[in-house]
C-alpha cells in the first residue's frame, strides 16, 4: 500500500480539540480513499498503512477506528488485522433497502419543498452533462463531473429533511454503496447517457409536483441500480459513473466477484 508520508517527527500528543479535529479529518480521508478506490471491499489493511494512505498520525487513526467499525465498515480480525467491509448479497440488499427507505421519504419532502430556481438548476445540470456526452467522447472529466452531478441529488434531496441523523445514516450507507460498486462494477461509460435520462425523468416530475410520479421513478431507479450489481460479474467498469470506477477498473482482478449468499 502506498502513500504519502511527510517528512520530520509526528506530534506525539495534541490538545484535545486539535486532537478530535483530526479524528475527523482522519475519517473524511478514509471516505475519500473509499470514493477514489484506494481502499476496497474485503481488503486487509494494518493501522499503520491507514496511517501512511491518510496522512495522519496513528493517534487519530486509532480513534477513529471505532468510528468505522460501528458503521460497520471496517472489522477487527484477529491475527490479521482490520478487514474493510466484504460485499456480499446480504450487504448488497440491506444497503440498498436502507438507500431506499431514506430516499423514499427525502423524495415526498422535496417534491413539495424544493424551489422552483433550484429545481431548475439541478435540470440544467443535467441537461448540460448529456448536453457534452452526445458532443464529444466520454472522458474522464465529464465522468467526474456527472458523478458530482448524480450523487449531489441525491445528496441533496436527503440533506432537505433537515435531519442531522437521517443525513449521517445517509451518507455511512452510500459508503456501503460505493463500496459495492467498486467491487461490482456495473457502470460503464455507456451507461451515463441512461443514468443521466434515468435522473430527468424524476426531475420532470419534481417540477411538476408530482410525489407519486417522483417516488416511483426513484423507486425504480434504485431497483434498476440493485439489479445491476446483482446480476453483473466482475469486469473492468466504472462504479456508478465517477472516477471511483476508474480507479477500479484499473485494479480489477479477472476473475468473477465471489459473493457470499446471507
Amino acid at each position: 500500500m502506498t502513500g504519502r508520508r511527510k517528512s520530520g517527527p509526528r506530534q506525539a500528543a495534541a490538545p484535545p480539540a486539535e486532537g478530535t479535529s483530526q479524528r475527523a479529518r482522519a475519517y473524511q480521508g478514509f471516505t475519500q480513499q473509499i470514493l477514489s478506490g484506494g481502499i476496497r471491499s474485503g481488503q486487509f489493511i494494518s493501522q499503520r498503512e491507514l496511517m501512511t494512505l491518510l496522512d495522519m498520525p496513528l493517534g487519530a487513526v486509532r480513534e477513529m477506528i471505532p468510528r468505522l467499525e460501528a458503521a460497520g465498515l471496517i472489522r477487527t480480525v484477529p491475527q490479521r488485522g482490520l478487514q474493510i467491509a466484504h460485499v456480499d448479497l446480504k450487504l448488497i440488499r440491506n444497503a440498498f433497502q436502507v438507500r431506499s427507505m431514506i430516499e423514499h421519504e427525502a423524495i415526498r419532502h422535496f417534491v413539495h419543498t424544493a424551489g422552483d430556481e433550484e429545481l431548475a438548476q439541478i435540470e440544467d445540470g443535467h441537461r448540460d452533462i448529456l448536453r457534452r456526452a452526445s458532443a464529444t467522447p466520454v472522458d474522464g472529466q465529464l465522468l467526474d463531473d456527472a458523478q458530482a452531478v448524480d450523487w449531489g441529488l441525491h445528496d441533496r434531496m436527503v440533506d432537505a429533511l433537515g435531519n442531522e441523523i437521517v443525513s449521517e445514516i445517509y451518507r455511512v450507507n452510500s459508503l456501503r454503496i460505493r463500496l459495492i460498486r467498486l467491487d461490482s462494477s456495473v457502470i460503464t461509460p455507456a451507461r451515463l447517457i441512461p443514468a443521466m435520462e434515468e435522473h430527468m425523468r424524476f426531475i420532470t416530475a419534481l417540477r411538476q409536483r408530482d410525489a407519486v410520479g417522483a417516488t416511483e421513478l426513484l423507486e425504480a431507479h434504485i431497483r434498476s441500480a440493485r439489479d445491476r450489481v446483482l446480476a453483473s460479474p466482475l469486469e473492468p467498469a466504472l462504479a456508478d459513473i465517477g472516477g471511483a470506477g476508474r480507479a477500479a477498473a484499473r485494479s480489477t482482478r479477472s476473475t468473477p466477484l465471489r459473493r457470499k449468499t446471507p
